[in-house]
């Protein structure tokens, strides 16, 4: 499905956005738990790889957690966008790549920002990357933390 030399981060963000895209277009308000529709989903989509896949579920089950406060930031920065006007694996994309710059210290925010643009590139639309772009940049210029390292 990946090519043999993309990366294993990548691969896991590919996933995360794909379940994120599913998740969108299947939304269904009553899940008990995420962690077992994802396991759900990496069983039919790569079966006997699902340890391979573990940050990608680390990824969606972060975004669903705090998919509120990731949604309310994609509305403040997609000027002139409501979420419902925004192609759906652009918003996968938005959403795992705020949540990253957000919430995960162990990845630098301009990592996530061009992993989330290259993306967007390749599951969507060559303008995709500049719309993300800009989205991504005014969450970055509100960070508060250094965006070229990880955390401790």
């Amino acid at each position: 499905m990946f090519p043999e030399d993309m990366s294993r981060r990548r691969k896991n963000r590919i996933f995360a956005v794909q379940f994120m895209y599913s998740w969108s277009i299947n939304k269904n308000e009553e899940f008990v738990q995420i962690g077992d529709i994802v396991d759900a989903f990496m069983d039919s989509y790569f079966p006997g790889e699902n340890d391979q896949y573990r940050f990608g579920k680390e990824l969606v089950v972060g975004v669903v957690e705090n998919i509120d406060v990731i949604d309310d930031l994609i509305k403040k920065h997609a000027t002139h966008w409501s979420l419902d006007r925004i192609a759906i694996v652009d918003l996968a994309v938005l959403r795992v790549a705020i949540y990253e710059m957000l919430l995960r210290d162990d990845i630098p925010p301009i990592v996530a920002m061009n992993e989330a643009i290259d993306i967007g590139k390749i599951l969507s639309t060559e303008e995709s990357g500049r719309f993300l772009n800009g989205v991504l940049d005014g969450v970055k210029k509100k960070l508060t933390r250094p965006l070229r390292e990880a955390g401790k």
